[in-house]
């Protein structure tokens, strides 16, 4: 049997090493268009940045290596430009000789990935603007900043590429402005998550320019003008766009597979497309989504390394292995910050118009009296009936990474909420604390699911605020540094004997502290003398967060 498999690094390169290490008799052939077929694509910024100080790290195969170790024909600077799949070949062109030739296959794996997005503006190609997705593009951002002194830099789009590019731009010595036309960075995140990295962002200097785009760049010099449609202007030494991907290409549309709106190519849960002797893997895809049905593109390196070992597994033993589908688990670094995120965001809960409950959480990454115990916090959707767990985000300082896999796990297992209350986690002071910040979520969501309290969001508060009575029962020294305006404080452990106090007339009370566990004590004292009352999500501190976005 001889398969074709076009394009390498993380679906490509994974097929052909598992294909050949089940068939030692098959004819493995992968072509790719550029000159490397295996690399660490997500180490890419920080070896812009000088983390990463030695490129070479950056191959973990050359193509001679990797055709050596699996006897894979590996063809670099080959372009496929056409598929005829009635004669099941595909026609290639030798990009250094301009040969043009047909390749003959059994299967053919497709790897091809996606492209960049560059906006159709004036001065996008100028000297000093860049895309970054391969190493190409690494390579001539690199030694542009190492030519050129970047005292201001600009980072178009505020998505992994883009915060990571800003870090790392940051590390060069550059004063960064991320500029983006959402109302905040990293869109799966929720704006009340989006607001402690907003915060951590300003903390570190850069400048946030949001709700807007990009209409012009003008070179004048050695600087480059950068006009905005809200009318600002901007001058700046390099500018990186990072506003998404394309997975829209001609070889795709006119071979005449299935492919949905955006040109991704539609795959069944073999990754199997329209043609029955064709797979597709990695970003260039769109399948269902696991938890909502829907067809779902995931531009993720974890996801398209199963799908290669899947497909691989489905051409050797004839369709017998399904590929469950990605929920979108990813964590990047931003600064100091560690921001984590699985599943669904309340945005596209509501959008798929299912009932759904939200809480917010507060925790410490270890026991608080073990030294260097950090802030991290964690968001839950779920449904509002059954409790099932739809979608989480981690933000905090250490220990985020830990808390997302356990809850993306939860996620794709269809689990709720009482399971996190029930995780049974490794528990050292240095590590965690006896109750885990994951139960902690799960304590918290289990709270609201069982009518024990309910809570109210900061942007449902801030929409209405006249509407409610604020009572902060923090204590008085936490007030004097920031309340909410209009509130009166009543300390939680005086509560009870200053229930006279609490007279919301014809308003309804909302609680909060500084992270919500004291106004839950509260809101339940409350609720039990007779009182209506609702606790505010995520407290003070996703409170001022957010409303100072």
């Amino acid at each position: 049997m001889k398969i074709l498999i076009i394009g390498g690094v993380a679906g490509g390169a994974t097929a052909a090493a598992r294909i050949r290490r089940l068939d030692e008799s098959a004819e493995i052939v992968m072509i790719d268009k550029g000159a490397y077929i295996s690399y660490a694509n997500c180490g890419l910024p920080y070896y812009i940045g000088g983390l990463i100080e030695e490129r070479k790290k950056l191959f973990l195969q050359t193509p001679t290596s990797f055709g050596n170790r699996y006897d894979v024909d590996v063809r670099t600077y080959s372009e496929a430009i056409a598929i005829d799949r009635t004669n099941k070949k595909v026609t290639v062109k030798n990009l250094r000789t301009n040969k043009v030739y047909d390749e003959q296959y059994d299967k053919l794996i497709l790897s091809i990935g996606v492209d960049p997005v560059r906006p159709h503006i004036p001065g996008a190609l100028e000297s000093g603007v860049f895309v970054l997705r391969n190493v190409d593009d690494t390579d001539a951002i690199k030694q542009y900043v190492e030519k050129h002194p970047v005292q201001n830099a600009i980072v178009v789009g505020g998505g992994f590429v883009g915060m990571e590019m800003a870090e790392n731009m940051y590390h060069l010595g550059a004063k960064v402005t991320i500029a983006d036309m959402q109302s905040h960075v990293l869109p799966p995140l929720d704006t009340s998550m989006a607001a402690l990295v907003h915060q951590h962002l300003k903390e570190k200097g850069v400048n946030l320019k949001l709700n807007t785009k990009v209409q012009a760049i003008c070179r004048k010099g050695d600087t480059l003008e950068v006009c905005y449609y809200d009318g600002s202007v901007q001058c700046a030494d390099i500018l990186i766009f990072a506003v998404g991907v394309t997975a829209e290409s001609e070889l795709i549309k006119n071979s005449g597979l299935e492919s949905d709106a955006h040109g991704a190519v539609i795959v069944d849960a073999h990754l199997k497309t329209s043609d029955k002797d064709i797979y597709a893997v990695g970003d260039m895809i769109s399948m269902k989504h696991p938890l909502t049905g829907t067809m779902q593109a995931c531009f993720l390196a974890g996801p398209a390394n199963k799908q290669g070992r899947i497909a691989a597994n489905n051409i050797v033993f004839g369709d017998s292995y399904k590929y469950s589908g990605a929920i979108g688990t990813a964590i990047l670094k931003v600064f100091d910050l560690t921001v984590a995120f699985s599943g669904l965001s309340a945005q596209m809960l509501k959008n798929a118009g299912v009932n759904y409950k939200s809480s917010i959480t507060h925790s410490s990454s270890h026991a608080v009296y073990y030294p260097q115990a950090m802030p991290l916090s964690i968001k839950l959707n779920f449904n509002a009936v059954t409790g099932q767990l739809y979608g989480a985000q981690v933000v905090g300082g250490s220990g985020v990474d830990k808390r997302i896999d356990v809850l993306s796990s939860v996620i794709k297992h269809r689990a709720g909420i009482e399971d996190l209350c029930e995780f049974e986690q490794a528990y050292a002071p240095p590590y965690s604390s006896a109750k885990d910040p994951v139960n902690i979520a799960g304590f918290a969501a289990e709270n609201l699911l069982h009518g024990l309290l309910d809570n109210i969001t900061w942007h449902e508060l801030q929409a209405n605020k006249e509407n409610y009575w604020l009572l902060d029962v923090r204590s008085q020294e936490e007030c004097k540094a920031g309340m909410i305006e209009g509130a009166v404080n009543i300390p939680v452990d005086e509560l009870r004997e200053r229930l006279d106090e609490v007279v919301p007339g014809d308003k309804q009370i909302v609680v909060y502290c500084a992270i919500g566990l004291r106004a839950y004590v509260a809101t339940r004292i409350l609720l039990q003398n007779g009182y209506s009352a609702l606790n505010l999500s995520g407290g003070y501190k996703t409170y001022n967060a957010a409303t100072k976005m």
